[in-house]
């Protein structure tokens, strides 16, 4: 359990870290509210960094936190460490890149490491209450 708390507070990080990089934007542009969609425009990756972060951290954080508190073994584990890995490659290359509109390799594969561990866990849920369900 030790495990799964520390990468819901790194996930929590993640969001009010990015939240609070959107405001220290918003203070240096001058723009109290919204933003452009130009997507190579800064405070705009930060926006949607932010509310992409927002978006999946909470469902990881769940997951995390019901497979933590059964024990898993290293395997789940470590499925739920790249997890939290991937938002964080994912937010590294949204705010890295020169553009939103471009390819950027750390957002790609932070992208995908989300889907394929999310998928994962949630899948070994379902086989979970499955389990449960026929016994």
């Amino acid at each position: 359990m030790a495990l799964s708390l520390f990468l819901i507070g790194l996930l929590a990080l993640l969001v009010f870290g990015l939240g609070l990089f959107v405001s220290l934007g918003r203070q240096a542009s001058a723009t109290p509210a919204g933003s452009t969609t130009d997507p190579a425009n800064p405070l705009y990756r930060r926006v949607r960094a932010h509310g992409n972060a927002a978006e999946y951290a909470p469902i990881m954080a769940l997951l995390i936190f019901v497979i933590g508190s059964t024990d898993p073994g290293l395997v789940l584990q470590l499925v739920m460490v790249l997890g939290v890995a991937s938002r964080y490659l994912h937010a590294a290359g949204m705010l890295l890149g020169p553009s939103l509109a471009e390819v950027q390799p750390l957002r790609f594969v932070g992208a995908l490491g989300t889907y394929l561990t999310g998928l994962l866990m949630a899948l070994e849920l379902v086989r979970r209450g499955l389990v449960l369900l026929l016994l």
